[in-house]
Formats: structure tokens, sequence, C-alpha cells
């Protein structure tokens, strides 16, 4: 009898590790099905963001316009931030460029704006000025697209070039741009007036405002553009004797704001070194022009990195890579300077249409349920 209690109970182990076994192989079957059906609904989409102060629209060079074409098509962006759109002669900048680009074969979408402007590669759902240009106190504007269903909210800004702080330290004037009399302004108090006393900070609250909006619809968020302001992440304690900073450490408005509100500037998230990374995008030297025309601050070193391309985090959003646009070349106490960093520059193609670097940001893009726009 105790023999068959023992022969039942092994039978009954074995049934239930039998059960258990196959409990477990449903789980796998399920959890490939449930991979599968992910991996084929879900579509990987590498996106790629440019951002280029055109200088006037490219009449500061010869050549220019054509070269700013190049650079687009050479770039491959989904989306391009344009800073210094003028509209000469009542002509839509963007729109001339929209056709420029068709004509090589290369499909864009834009809408008529001034100071700022922005190309999309996708149809545009909306678009708006976010934050109007007034006396030429800066932009922001804002076109919303979709993607596979994914809404994205794109914005370009050219921000008030007036109030132009950093240059205290380096012994000039950011309104007048002339000598200061008694040398280097190193008070903080003083650079923090100067700054807060140009339109760049309301420009950026306007931003976040409406950016803000945008989140609670579901959308990516992009911001590109020339803030005419450098980084918070670029004055620290490691740079306070570089590049004329005269040792001053500041957070500087605009790019605090935007990291208190969650944005992240793409560069220096890729690149954290301020030191053997610091992305100087002016003044960028430019051999179509001479040096005097390239510098506002003849006597210092004025390079700094006031060109970027934030985002918004997300789950479905993946940073890949951030490269300088142009040449490996800056204008430093008037003398054309290589630049001896480990920044990755992709040089131009052709002409440089500009007296800023570029910057290209590559992101991968997942969603789901949809096929491509593009």
């Amino acid at each position: 009898m105790k023999k068959i209690k023992i022969l039942l109970l092994c039978s009954l182990s074995m049934m239930a590790c039998s059960q258990e076994e196959s409990r477990q192989d449903l789980l796998k079957n399920s959890n490939k099905k449930t991979e599968n059906k992910w991996s084929a609904t879900a579509t990987v989409k590498e996106l790629k963001l440019f951002q280029i102060n055109v200088w006037q629209e490219g009449t500061s060079v010869t050549g220019g316009y054509d070269a700013i074409v190049n650079e687009i098509v050479r770039s491959d962006a989904d989306f391009v931030f344009l800073s210094e759109v003028r509209n000469y002669n009542n002509v839509d900048f963007t729109n001339k460029l929209v056709q420029s680009l068709h004509s090589k074969g290369y499909t864009y979408y834009s809408f008529r704006s001034d100071d700022s402007g922005i190309l999309s590669r996708y149809p545009i759902i909306e678009n708006a000025s976010v934050y109007p240009v007034s006396n030429d106190h800066g932009s922001v504007y804002k076109l919303v697209t979709q993607i596979n269903g994914q809404r994205i909210a794109a914005y370009t800004s050219h921000l008030d070039y007036t109030h132009y702080a950093c240059y205290l330290p380096r012994g000039y004037s950011g309104t007048t741009w002339s000598k200061l009399p008694n040398g280097p302004e190193t008070n903080l108090t003083k650079i923090s007036e100067m700054n807060l006393a140009s339109y760049r900070d309301e420009a950026i609250s306007a931003f976040i405002s409406d950016a803000n909006t945008e989140k609670t619809k579901g959308s990516i968020v992009f911001l590109g553009g020339d803030f005419n302001e450098p980084s918070m992440f670029d004055w620290v304690s490691s740079t306070a004797n570089l590049y004329d900073h005269h040792t001053v450490v500041y957070e500087w408005d605009t790019t605090k704001l935007l990291n208190n509100a969650g944005f992240k500037d793409s560069y220096r998230m890729m690149h954290p070194s301020p030191v053997t990374h610091p992305g100087f995008t002016y003044p960028s030297d430019n051999p179509a022009k001479p040096v005097n025309q390239l510098t506002w601050a003849p006597d210092a070193d004025e390079r700094e990195r006031i060109d970027y391309i934030f985002f918004m985090q997300a789950p479905n959003l993946t940073l890949k890579s951030s490269h300088i646009i142009g040449y490996n070349k800056s204008i430093v106490k008037n003398i054309r300077t290589p630049e001896n960093t480990q920044d990755s520059f992709v040089p131009p193609i052709g002409i440089w249409p500009s007296d800023h670097k570029g910057v290209l940001s590559t992101f991968e893009l997942v969603t789901q349920n949809g096929t491509s726009n593009r």
C-alpha cells in the first residue's frame, strides 16, 4: 500500500511538472507572439534635424543661396531650422527654398515666416507664430506634422541679438560692440542685468508655454535656432579661465529656462565636456570673407556655442548623434584659427554660406500602427 502511495505521489508530481513545463512553454510562445506582434507593427525611423544661420539668406557670400540649398540636400534632414530669414524684395524665402529643393528632386513643406524659418519633409498640419518678430528682437515659429501617426511639434527660433552679455567679460559692450574703457566686466549682477534686458528669455518662455500644451497632445517637441546666447553648460568652472571668460561662471538664462523645463541640448547631451567638445558655432571662419567681416570683438577670444537643437525626451525617441557642420576654424583675436578640439566636424561640400557653423542631430523614432509619410 505504501508503495502504491509513493507511485501515485510520483505520478502526480510528474504530472505537475509536466503541466508547469507546458505553462512555461505557453508563456514563452505568448511572449514570442507579443514580440512578433510588436515588431510587426513598430516602425523605426531615423530623423535628422539641421540648424543653420543662413547669414541674410545667403546674400553675404557669393553663391551663398545655392550653397544653402546644397547643404540642405547633403544633410538629408527631415527638419531644417533657419535663422536670418529676411524675405528680401517681398520674396518668400522658405517657399523659394522649397521650389529650389523640388527642382533637385527633394520634397519639403514650409510656410511664410520672418526672421526665422523652418522646412519639413512631412506635410504640415498646423503652423503658428509663437513669438512674432518685432523690431528685430527675435522670433519663434512652430509647425505641426505627423510621422506614422506620431504628432511632432517642431519650433524654429532666432533670438534677440542685442544685449549680447557674453561680451562683457571679454571687454566689449554687448550693445554698442565697442571696447569697454575699464576692460573686462566680470560682475555677475551686471552681466545678468544686461542679458535679461534682451528679449531672449521672453521668447523662450513663450516657446515653453506653447510646448507644454503640445506635450499634453502627445507631441514630440524639437526646437532649433540661433539663440545669440551661450549655454549654461559651457560657462562652468572647467572653462572659467578659457576663451576669455576671465573667471566668470554663469548659468545663461535661456538655456537654464529650457533645462528647468526638461528640454535637452542635443550637442551637449552627446558631448558633455565643454573643454574637449566646446562645439563653437560663432564666429566661424569663412574663407570667402575678410576676417574683419567675421568678428565683432577683434581683440578677444569670442568663440561661443550659440546655435542649438533642443528636444524633449520621450520613450520612443533616442538621440543617436550630433555634429558641427562647417569649417573646423574660428576667428580668435582677429586671426583664422584651427580648432584643436575633439568636436565632430562635418566640413562644407563647397562654399559655406554663413558666419556661423550649423548643427546636425540625428534621432531614432519608434512608432506603431502606421506607414511612413516619406
